[in-house]
């Protein structure tokens, strides 16, 4: 995740190097003319000064043939040592690419003939010294025009050079102020997209703000395609919305199934005696045919009392799987009581199961619908198959019958928990002892456990199966 402080930085950094890349180029090029003027000037002052100081060579050496005294000759040596060093900077200029070898010819044999001059009146050779201090003169008015030929030539170069060296820096300054128009162009297009990224971010998430606040949690994610703070920002915020509707959600559901529980609670009151009043009287009846020897109805009226008694009760208590098979069988005995021959009921039942926890009136709705629906108006055959067993993590109920079976939509509209009609209290219902039907089954298991899970398969004729998967405790 890149920072919106390091994209900043990065930024900066870059605009000021190539600030700094622009200065440099233009001092380099700047520096560079005054360094060609610098070397033409000091060309200039330098011919100026061996012009200068063969005129004062020559003059002394006059003087020196006029009265060779020693001091003249002394006077004589130290000009010519000032313009033997003029010599060697014309020298050293030369080897950096500025071909004088003529020029330095010229001034090689003006201080040889001068030599020779001072040598002549040494020896008191007239004819020696007069020969060379007129060649010596000649030579110097060479170096003279020569000179001045140098100078011309450096001069009429360097205005040729001129107009080149004007448009290098016309194009250096040109170059300068179009990276700086860059520059500036390029810093308000990326103030224009940065602040419209961060600005853009903000109005989505405010948007979305005001539709949580208006109670609208459905709509989709606000998305950041930049990793930075909003993009953590924008993450944390679904995140956000997607617990307020998981919440809200929960919240509806509770409320939505503590209403069925207050209707049903009202339901039954409106249709029970005195518990305890009816429990005593059955249990009363139950002896009475005992003693007068009719076993079977003692157990059917016993069977009756212990299916009402698990009944009629708070239906959000738990229990266990075990008490949930025994009051099934106590409810398949009074059916069987009824159906005789007409219904088999079968158990495949693991022992280890049966300590799994689970919503009281779990099983018996189910196989009252079983009955209800599948069974009831068969006249012989009919088969209903409870069967319990264990997978790796999960614990799986299966009431099966091979009644008359459901189409598609039925199925769908059972376990359609946002279906209006949850209890099936209807007239159909008359003669089984809960009422309860598969949707309330379906909504105190997802309150119960989350991961618990409710199927149906069925087929028309060919019977119903359904599927109850528990998380293993």
């Amino acid at each position: 995740m890149i920072k919106i402080r390091t994209k900043l930085l990065i930024y900066f950094v870059a605009i000021l190097l190539l600030i700094i890349i622009v200065f440099f180029i233009q001092e380099k090029s700047n520096q560079n003319v005054i360094d060609l003027y610098e070397e033409n000037s000091e060309y200039y002052f330098l011919l100026n000064e061996i012009t200068k100081m063969t005129d004062e060579t020559f003059q002394s050496l006059q003087i020196f043939v006029h009265e060779p005294l020693p001091e003249h000759l002394t006077f004589y040596e130290n000009n010519k040592q000032q313009l033997l060093a003029l010599q060697e900077e014309v020298l050293v200029k030369e080897r950096a690419g500025i071909p004088k070898k003529n020029y330095l010819n010229m001034l090689s044999s003006f201080i040889e003939h001068a030599d020779q001059t001072v040598s002549g009146v040494s020896n008191l050779d007239i004819q020696q010294y007069s020969m060379h201090l007129n060649e010596a003169e000649r030579t110097s008015s060479y170096i003279h025009e020569k000179t001045l030929d140098l100078i011309n030539n450096q001069l009429t170069t360097y205005s040729e050079l001129s107009p080149f060296i004007d448009g290098k820096i016309s194009n250096t300054k040109k170059l300068g102020t179009s990276v700086i128009v860059s520059i500036i162009i390029l810093s308000i297009s990326f103030a224009f997209w940065f602040s419209n990224g961060i600005t853009s971010t903000i109005g989505r998430l405010t948007r979305k703000a005001q539709e949580i606040s208006a109670g609208v949690y459905s709509g989709a994610d606000v998305v950041v395609s930049q990793k930075d703070e909003l993009w953590f920002l924008t993450k944390t915020f679904n995140e956000m919305k997607q617990n307020i509707n998981q919440s809200v959600t929960e919240i509806e559901e509770k409320a939505r199934l503590s209403q069925l529980l207050k209707e049903m609670e009202l339901k039954s009151l409106q249709n029970q005696i005195n518990p305890h009043f009816l429990f005593n009287t059955l249990n009363t009846i139950s002896k009475t045919s005992y003693i007068e020897g009719a076993e079977r109805t003692a157990n059917l009226i016993s069977s009756v009392s212990s299916l009402l008694r698990y009944n009629i009760g708070n239906l959000d208590r738990r229990t266990v799987l075990e008490d949930e098979v025994n009051i099934v069988r106590e409810y398949f005995f009074i059916q069987k009581t009824r159906f005789r021959d007409r219904v088999t009921f079968e158990e495949k039942i693991d022992s280890e199961c049966l300590s799994t926890p689970l919503p009281c009136l779990t099983l018996q709705p189910i196989i009252e619908n079983a009955f209800m629906h599948g069974i009831e108006d068969m006249i012989e055959g009919a088969i209903i198959t409870l069967k319990i067993y264990q997978t790796d993590e999960m614990i799986c109920i299966e009431v099966k019958d091979n009644g008359v079976g459901m189409d598609q939509q039925t199925i769908d509209r059972l376990l359609d928990s946002g279906h209006e009609q949850e209890v099936s209290l209807s007239k159909k219902s008359s003669g089984h002892s809960t009422g309860i039907g598969m949707k309330n089954v379906s909504a105190r298991l997802k309150l119960f456990d989350k991961e618990s899970q409710l199927e149906i398969e069925s087929e028309q004729g060919k019977g119903t199966t359904v599927i109850i998967r528990l998380k293993k405790q």
